[in-house]
């Protein structure tokens, strides 16, 4: 009876190799990237690079990991809600009022520490961000805000 389950479950792995999520890749960066609209400073966009853009854009990284079922399933869900959440390839295509808040929530996660997220930290070392590379996040991201707040502040009207 446990080798005829096994066996079962032993197909079942197989056949799922052939089950996979559609890869997150760009051929070429969007129109509404926000380095396309905002000065984005050598050291942030490294900063990007490295620890967010892999769950909050339109290209993704993928580990050799990634051709593991069900672990595919696992980061592709990862990445589908990190896109919804904040999307720097789309940032453009917000309202200013949600831009703002967007970068309002990435301040946020870098004084309080929960981005990137600690699984993500545990396989990409180099995700894991020191004081001033955070530091350098939310100064920008602030002077991201004020721009937006500056050239669109009839979205900040209170009604």
């Amino acid at each position: 009876m446990m080798k005829n389950i096994l066996t079962v479950l032993l197909v079942l792995f197989i056949l799922g190799q052939f089950i996979r999520p559609t890869h997150n890749i760009s051929a070429e960066q969007s129109p509404n990237d926000i380095e396309r609209h905002y000065q984005v400073p050598t050291d942030v966009r490294l900063t990007l690079e490295k620890a967010c853009r892999d769950c909050h854009s339109n290209n993704t990284r993928y580990p050799w990991y990634y051709n593991i079922q069900p672990v595919a399933w696992w980061l592709n869900d990862h990445i589908v809600e990190g896109k919804k959440h904040f999307n720097l390839s789309e940032f453009a295509a917000y309202p200013p009022k949600k831009a703002d808040h967007k970068l309002e929530e990435l301040i946020e996660s870098q004084t309080d520490h929960w981005m990137p997220l600690e699984s993500y930290q545990k396989l990409h070392a180099d995700a894991r961000l020191t004081e001033a590379e955070s530091q350098a996040l939310i100064d920008w991201a602030s002077a991201v805000r004020d721009k937006i707040q500056t050239t669109h502040p009839e979205a900040f009207v209170k009604k």
